[in-house]
């Protein structure tokens, strides 16, 4: 659904299921960081306020967002992880290797997940501009932090 039909940060927590003994792994990029670091607090408030333990939950930056499939698959080998949460950043340049780096990502994410039969949770904002992008990282549109947090709350209940 198209973000600007939901907000990002509007979730119904009812059905959650008690995440005071489940791990998390957030790998956020360094690039855009005035970004992904909203992103990352927008996660990581999210689990602290469903039961998430901080103690239960780490935080590894990445270079930049290529780079998340190997961060996610790093965490997601530890068998003590239960999700993992992939933050960062890509916005439209004047060439096409925003198309590759997103492409690239989200195959990368969805093997990772399948591999470690585990979360492995797509936090990226792709956006077409700098404005979209902090619409989407506690802007007018919600923070994606915050829906991918919820998204790794609600695929640990299965």
């Amino acid at each position: 659904m198209a973000t600007s039909l939901q907000h990002l940060s509007e979730y119904d927590a009812s059905a959650f299921i008690d995440i005071s003994n489940k791990r998390f792994g957030l790998v956020v990029s360094d690039w855009n960081r005035e970004i992904t670091d909203v992103l990352s607090t927008g996660a990581y408030d999210t689990l602290l306020k469903h039961g998430a333990l901080a103690d239960n939950i780490y935080r590894n930056s990445v270079p930049g967002s290529f780079e998340l499939t190997l961060g996610a698959q790093f965490l997601a080998q530890h068998e003590e992880i239960d999700a993992v949460i992939c933050l960062g950043v890509v916005i439209q340049g004047e060439t096409k290797h925003d198309d590759y780096i997103c492409h690239a990502v989200a195959q990368g994410i969805t093997q990772v997940g399948l591999k470690f039969n585990k979360p492995v949770i797509f936090g990226l904002v792709t956006t077409n501009t700098l404005e979209q992008a902090l619409d989407r990282a506690g802007g007018k549109h919600g923070n994606k932090g915050v829906e991918a947090a919820v998204a790794a709350i609600q695929m640990l209940s299965f």
